[in-house]
């Protein structure tokens, strides 16, 4: 049974939310602070986040911030904006997704299922993929550049190991967000998959700004290019 870490200081949501999750069949933790937050994760193993953005202590930016330098945990912002700025820096700092308040129960739950299904799958392969000085080991999702071991999140890990599948071959937007997102690409637009390619070129490139393997084909996709 997942166990999800419900970080929420507004209890008009806390017990309507959470309720549904338990139904759901989750096991869940709720949290009010950065700091309680914190304490919770250290102490217990979860499979998935919801991160509130603004806390009584700080923002669930900060919390997401302090758990990817140790950990590629699925986490989903809960926004009350869903302003470019707050759903790009969500992103840029390690989130796999985000829900704008107020939110369908259903949507939201859809979400979180897709997410821990992929999270499942990706820790169930067995292969090992190398090019370009990047090694994926997919039984124990870790990547390597050179001998430096890269800290990445599940949806940057998936669009590693889908573009290292596919060499030389250009995959369109609507490949990659139907193969990222289950074929439910309503789920992001074109600028949100734009954040998550930056933010991997920024790990696997020398030159994020001037790409060496994965390039641009403009008005269509990318491409993983082996030398």
């Amino acid at each position: 049974m997942e166990k999800i870490l419900y970080v929420e200081d507004d209890l008009s949501l806390i017990d309507g939310l959470k309720y549904a999750l338990v139904k759901s069949g989750y096991l869940v933790d709720n949290a009010r602070t950065v700091k309680e937050a914190l304490a919770f994760y250290r102490k217990n193993k979860y499979d998935l986040l919801l991160l509130d953005i603004t806390l009584l202590d700080g923002s669930g930016f900060d919390i997401c911030k302090e758990i990817r330098n140790q950990s590629t945990i699925p986490i989903i912002f809960l926004t009350a904006s869903d302003e470019e700025i707050n759903v790009v820096r969500g992103l840029d700092m390690g989130g796999d997704d985000y829900v704008t308040k107020p939110f369908k129960l259903n949507e939201l739950l859809s979400r979180i299922k897709a997410i821990l299904r992929r999270s499942i799958q990706f820790s169930k392969a067995d292969s090992v993929l190398e090019a370009n000085g990047i090694k994926v080991d997919t039984a124990e999702r870790l990547v390597w550049k050179g001998s430096m071991r890269l800290e990445v999140t599940l949806v940057e890990y998936k669009l590693l190991c889908l573009f290292m599948q596919n060499p030389n071959h250009l995959l369109t937007r609507e490949m990659i967000l139907d193969r990222m997102w289950d074929g439910n690409g309503n789920y992001v637009d074109d600028n949100t998959l734009s954040v998550y390619i930056r933010r991997l070129r920024r790990k696997i490139e020398e030159t994020p700004n001037t790409p060496r393997f994965l390039l641009t084909e403009r008005g269509f996709g990318y491409k993983w290019v082996v030398e």
